[in-house]
């Protein structure tokens, strides 16, 4: 995604969602579970772990918060501490969110907003849905065919 807001010096370049991010040698990201999607098999849910990665180009420094909020974007599900990050003129940064204990009351389409300097710069959606429940629209779609 390329979206420059702001002071067109910065620039999102994608924002990644997994279950885990390690630091390797060489500073290279490692990510573990990438999903679009959470199926889980019963709701309410309470995921241990959740990592939401921006891949950042452009210049400056920035002051970056993530939040989830609920399908009627009214409540917070997880909310970070703001975190400060800089991008070197012509570079590149990331910035990593972890969440733990993030709990999805409902199925539905959340939204997970990327904050800079305290306005919204970026939105994703990102859908809940319980497997009984995927496993019959699939198979309604099934009969129609």
């Amino acid at each position: 995604m390329n979206t420059e807001k702001g002071t067109g010096k910065l620039e999102l370049i994608y924002t990644i969602f997994c279950d885990d991010v390690r630091l390797e040698v060489g500073n290279k990201l490692s990510l573990m579970g990438v999903f679009q999607n959470i199926m889980v098999q019963q709701l309410p849910i309470s995921l241990i772990k959740i990592a939401i990665v921006n891949h950042w180009r452009g210049e400056g420094a920035y002051l970056s918060e993530v939040r989830i909020l609920s399908p009627d974007r009214q409540q917070p599900v997880v909310v970070s501490q703001p975190t400060q990050f800089e991008v070197a003129a012509g570079g590149f940064a990331d910035n990593v969110s972890f969440f733990v204990n993030a709990v999805f009351q409902q199925p539905g389409q959340y939204w997970v907003q990327t904050l800079v300097d305290s306005t919204l710069f970026d939105e994703q959606p990102l859908v809940v849905v319980e497997a009984r429940e995927a496993m019959a629209l699939s198979n309604d779609s099934e009969t129609v065919n």
